[in-house]
C-alpha cells in the first residue's frame, strides 16, 4: 500500500504522523522503550495536543530484535497470533545515556541517537545492516480506509530482497508491491497460496512482520531505496533477524517460528496420482501400478485425487462405493505391492455431504454474524467451512481422518485453505481478517497431528498447498496449479526457491504441469527436474501422467531419474535431517550458498540440493541448458568431467542428461540401491570424494532412515596425504571411499584399492581409519 506522492508529498486522503526525535526513553534489563513526538519539543506548550509514537525494543532470541510500534495502546488485541519461540534465559545489553540508547542481543544491536533526528539503526558485529530513518516510521490516518502503522527500512546499493512466501513473480523482489493475502491464483500470477511476511536480503539480515493479517509490502517500489511494510490499526510489530551469514539468518528465523518436521524417508520416492478429473477405478489404478512395475519404474506412493469421494459430496471422507466397493481390501492389495497411500482432502463440507448436517447441528462450521452457516457454491454446491478454532470441530474432523488411517491411508493431500471469507465469526472470537491467512495453519496442524498420533512421530507427512508463517512445521508443500509449459516450469522453480528462503524446508511441484497435457519433450525435461527436487509427484488435471502415455523414451527417462534419486538418497536424507535441525531448505537458491558471489544474487533457474549438489534444469525445447558455476573445480556427477567455475556454460543435453555438478571439497554419500528411497543408508552407501584441496576437510554424515542414528566419514588432506576416518558402529569393519577423478594412489594404509568407473575405490579393512597417499 502506497502512502507517498513522490519524494516530498503525501498522497491525497492520507496523513502521516512520524516520530522526528527521541524525547524520552524507558529501560528495563530486557527492553528499551523510545517515545517520539512528530515535532521537536522546544517548550512545555509543545507537549500539549500532540500524538506520541511509542517504540519498544526487546529480544526473544539471540541475534533477534523485536520492534513494537504503538500509537494508541488501548485497542483490544484479538487473535489469532503466530507462535513465537523465546529464550526466557536470554541476556541482553541495554544502554542509555544523554546521547544514545541501544539494545544488543548477541551480535545484533539496535541504536538511536538522542541528539539527532530520528534514525533507528541496526548493526551486526559492528556492520550496518539497515535503519528506520527520518520519517520512515509512521502512523497513517486515512480519510476512507481507517488507520495504518508503517515502517520503512533502508536498502543499500546492490541490495536484493528475497522471500515473502512462494511467489512466482521475479525471484528478486525489488520493485514489487506484495500483499500478504492467501489466494488460489495458480502459478502464473502475482497471487500466492503461501504468503509469508518474512524477507531476507543479500546484505545478511531478515525481517519478519509478526502479523497474520494482510501485511502490505512495497519493496523498493514506493521508495526505491527502502522496503516499506504496513498493517491496518494502531500497532505494528516486526523482528529484525541477524546472523553470520544468510543460512544463519534463516536458521534464526525458523528457531523463532518453528523448524520443519523431518518427513519419513519413503516420501522422497516417486508419487503417482489418479490425476484430477480423469476416470478411474481400482482396475485403472492397478493397471497403472502394474504398468510401472512391468517397466521397472520404481513407484513408492499412490495418491487418490478428489473423485475417490462421490461428486458433490466433498468432503465426506467416504469412498465412492460405486467405484470402490471394497476400499479397505483394495488399499491392502495396493499396500501389499509395497506402496504408501495418500488421499486428497480439503476443509470444505458440501451441503450434500452427511457431514454438513452434523457440522451445522453442532456448530462445527464457520458462521455469518447473524448465526447462519456461511455457504457459497464455488467449488462445491452449498459448501460450508470447518471452524478449526472450535476444539470439538477439530476432534470431529480428526476422527474422520483417523478412520482412513486405520483403513490404510498413510498421508493426506491437504488441498485449498486459501478462499477463507472475512464476513464471518469464529467459535473462539478470532478476528476474521487475521484468520484469512492463519486458517491454513490450524487446518494443516489438525491433519498433521492425526498422522503423528496414528503413525508415530517422524512418520507424518502432508502434501499441502496453502501456508502461512510457521507452516513449515507441517511438510511437505507443493506449488499448486501450474501449466504444461516451460514458462510455468520456470515459474514453479522461482516459487519454490522463494518459499525456501521463507523458512520452508521441503517443496514439490506437479511434474509435467497440472493444467493441460504437456508434450513428450516437456514431460521428459520436467521429470528430470522433478526427480531432482525435494519431493517428486506425477500429477495432472484432465489426463493421466504415466510416462507411456507420452512415448517409450519418457519411460526410460523417468526410470533413469527415479533410480538416480534413489542412489542419491543417503545424501538427500542427510540434507533433510539438516533442514529439520537448522531450518534450511533442501532445495537452496544459489545466493544462500554463495552469498559472496554477486552473480548468484539473481540466479533462479538453477539451485543447490543441500550444500554440495548443483542442478540446472533444461527449460528449452532444443535441449540447451544455460547455467553458472561459481569459482572452483566442479565435477559432473553423471559423467565425471571436471570443469573450472567462475563462469557461464551453455550446452546441449539429451533427455537422460541434466547439468548435475558436485561442489569441490565434497564427500558425497551415494547409495548402492536404486529401486526404493527408504533402504538402510548406513549399510548400503559408498562415499565419493570430489576435489579435496590441501588443508581442507570434507564430512559425509549418513542417517539410518528409521532410527535416525548417524554414521560419519571425515576426509582431511594435508599435502599428498588423505586421512579418512569413520565413526559409528553401523559401519562395521568395511566401508568404501571413491576418489573421483584419481586413476591410482601410491599407498593405502588400513585398506585396499581397486579401479572404479570414476576413479579409485578404497575399501577399508579396519573399522575406523584409512590413510591414502596420492
Amino acid at each position: 500500500m502506497k502512502f507517498s506522492d513522490g519524494q516530498w508529498m503525501t498522497r491525497k486522503g492520507y496523513q502521516i504522523i512520524s516520530p522526528v526525535e527521541v524525547h524520552d526513553i524507558y529501560t528495563t534489563d530486557r527492553s528499551l522503550t523510545l517515545f517520539g513526538p512528530p515535532k521537536p519539543i522546544v517548550d512545555r506548550s509543545g507537549e500539549l495536543d500532540t500524538p506520541l509514537i511509542e517504540v519498544k525494543l526487546s529480544s526473544p532470541l539471540q541475534d533477534v530484535i523485536r520492534v513494537q510500534i504503538y500509537h494508541h495502546k488501548g485497542k483490544r488485541q484479538v487473535g489469532p497470533f503466530f507462535t513465537i519461540n523465546t529464550d526466557e534465559g536470554l541476556s541482553v545489553d541495554v544502554q542509555a545515556n544523554t546521547q544514545e540508547a541501544s539494545l544488543t542481543s548477541g551480535n545484533l544491536r539496535a541504536s538511536i541517537r538522542r541528539d539527532q533526528p530520528w534514525n533507528l539503526q541496526f548493526d551486526y558485529n559492528g556492520r550496518k545492516l539497515t535503519s528506520s530513518g527520518f520519517k520512515s516510521m509512521g502512523y497513517v490516518i486515512s480519510d476512507n480506509e481507517g488507520a495504518f502503522v508503517r515502517d520503512q527500512l533502508d536498502l543499500g546499493v546492490g541490495e536484493s530482497v528475497y522471500g515473502l512466501g512462494e511467489r512466482f513473480t521475479s525471484f528478486v523482489k525489488n520493485g514489487q508491491s506484495v500483499d500478504i493475502w492467501n489466494r488460489d491464483g495458480g502459478t502464473n500470477s502475482e497471487q500466492s497460496y503461501k504468503n509469508i511476511p518474512f524477507y531476507l536480503t543479500n546484505k545478511g539480515y531478515g525481517v519478519f512482520v509478526n502479523h497474520p493479517e494482510n501485511v502490505s509490502f512495497e519493496v523498493a517500489s514506493e521508495k526505491v531505496s527502502k522496503v516499506q511494510f504496513s498493517v491496518g490499526g494502531e500497532y505494528l510489530e516486526y523482528f529484525l533477524i541477524g546472523g553470520a551469514d544468510l543460512k544463519e539468518v534463516l536458521s534464526n528465523y525458523t528457531t523463532l517460528t518453528g523448524k520443519p518436521a523431518l518427513p519419513p524417508a519413503w516420501t522422497f520416492g516417486l508419487w503417482l496420482t489418479t490425476s484430477f478429473t480423469t476416470n478411474y477405478d481400482e482396475s485403472t489404478v492397478t493397471g497403472f501400478i502394474d504398468g510401472m512395475a512391468e517397466r521397472e519404474l520404481p513407484l513408492h506412493v499412490f495418491h487418490f485425487d478428489c473423485f475417490w469421494m462421490r461428486e458433490f459430496h466433498w468432503c465426506d471422507f467416504e469412498w465412492d462405493k460405486r467405484i470402490f466397493p471394497e476400499p479397505e481390501q483394495m488399499l491392502q492389495r495396493l499396500k501389499s505391492k509395497g506402496l504408501k497411500i495418500c488421499v486428497w482432502i480439503n476443509p470444505y463440507i458440501a451441503q450434500r455431504s452427511p457431514m454438513f448436517e452434523e457440522g451445522m447441528a453442532n456448530g462445527y462450521l464457520i458462521k455469518r454474524p447473524n448465526g447462519d452457516v456461511w455457504q457459497w457454491d464455488m467449488w462445491q454446491p452449498g459448501m460450508g467451512i470447518v471452524d478449526f478454532t472450535n476444539p470439538a470441530a477439530c476432534e470431529w474432523y480428526a476422527d474422520k481422518l483417523r478412520k482412513l488411517v486405520d483403513m490404510g491411508v498413510d498421508s493426506f493431500k491437504t488441498d485449498f485453505g486459501e478462499r477463507i471469507p472475512t464476513d464471518v465469526v469464529y467459535h473462539d472470537g478470532s478476528d476474521p481478517f487475521k484468520m484469512h491467512n492463519y486458517y491454513t495453519q490450524l487446518y494443516n496442524k489438525v491433519v498433521f497431528d492425526v498422522l503423528e498420533e496414528k503413525l508415530g512421530k517422524g512418520e507424518a507427512a502432508l502434501f499441502a498447498r496453502s501456508a502461512t508463517a510457521g507452516g513449515q512445521q507441517f511438510p511437505v508443500h507443493w506449488g499448486g496449479d501450474c501449466t504444461a509449459t516451460y514458462e510455468s516450469m520456470a515459474e514453479s522453480l522461482r516459487g519454490g526457491l522463494s518459499l525456501g528462503l521463507s523458512g520452508f524446508g521441503f517443496w514439490s511441484h506437479d511434474i509435467g504441469g497440472f493444467e493441460s497435457t504437456s508434450s513428450a519433450d516437456l514431460y521428459k525435461r520436467w521429470a528430470a527436474f522433478g526427480l531432482l527436487s525435494s519431493h517428486s509427484r506425477l500429477h495432472g488435471s484432465r489426463s493421466y501422467r504415466v510416462p507411456w502415455m507420452y512415448d517409450e523414451e519418457a519411460v526410460d527417462v523417468l526410470r533413469h531419474f527415479t533410480k538416480l534419486k534413489s542412489r542419491l538418497m543417503p545424501y538427500i536424507f542427510s540434507t533433510a535431517v539438516e533442514a529439520s535441525q537448522k531450518g534450511l531448505p533442501l532445495m537452496r537458491a544459489m545466493v544462500l550458498e554463495f552469498a559472496n558471489d554477486p552473480t548468484c544474487d539473481y540466479l533462479d533457474r538453477q539451485y543447490m540440493i543441500g550444500d554440495s549438489l548443483l542442478v540446472a534444469p533444461v527449460f528449452d525445447e532444443t535441449g540447451v541448458a544455460s547455467y553458472y558455476l561459481p569459482a572452483g573445480t566442479w565435477t559432473n556427477f553423471l559423467t565425471g568431467a571436471k570443469v573450472e567455475g567462475g563462469r557461464w556454460f551453455k550446452e546441449q543435453h539429451d533427455y537422460l542428461s541434466i547439468p548435475l555438478f558436485v561442489r569441490p571439497n565434497t564427500l558425497l554419500a551415494v547409495g548402492t540401491v536404486d529401486e526404493k528411497p527408504d533402504y538402510d543408508y548406513t549399510l548400503h552407501s559408498e562415499h565419493h570424494l570430489f576435489e579435496l584441496e590441501d588443508g581442507q576437510e570434507a564430512v559425509s554424515r549418513v542417517y539410518h532412515p528409521a532410527t535416525k542414528e548417524a554414521v560419519t566419514l571425515t576426509a582431511a588432506r594435508s599435502g599428498n596425504i588423505i586421512k579418512a576416518t569413520a565413526a559409528g558402529a553401523a559401519y562395521g569393519s568395511r566401508w568404501s571411499l571413491i576418489l573421483r577423478g584419481i586413476s591410482s594412489v601410491t599407498a593405502v594404509e588400513g585398506g585396499r584399492q581397486e579401479a572404479h568407473e570414476f576413479g579409485v575405490r578404497i575399501t577399508a579393512t579396519t573399522s575406523d581409519k584409512v590413510i591414502i597417499t596420492v
